[in-house]
């Protein structure tokens, strides 16, 4: 007696079997999300130097300009008797 067919081509008392194809995809798809978890971690580390570094470059843009305001209010007080 033959065995009534599935309704997407697999006979009733089988299991499903994962083909060589399906098990590439996977594999593929978990080390591209491995190597998109690895950009998105050095892209965080780069977000944080650079960070880091606008706050150095603005302690010495302040810095310059306390220089510069500090000439001029000492000349002013150079010129006033």
């Amino acid at each position: 007696m033959t065995e009534p067919a599935h309704p997407r081509g697999q006979r009733y008392g089988f299991e499903a079997f994962d083909c060589a194809p399906a098990l590439r995809l996977e594999a593929h798809e978990r080390v591209a999300k491995l190597q998109i978890d690895a950009l998105n971690a050095r892209l965080d580390r780069i977000e944080e130097l650079i960070e880091r570094l606008e706050r150095r470059l603005w302690l010495a843009v302040y810095g310059v300009a306390a220089v510069i305001l500090a000439q001029a209010f000492q000349s002013v007080i150079q010129a006033t008797p």
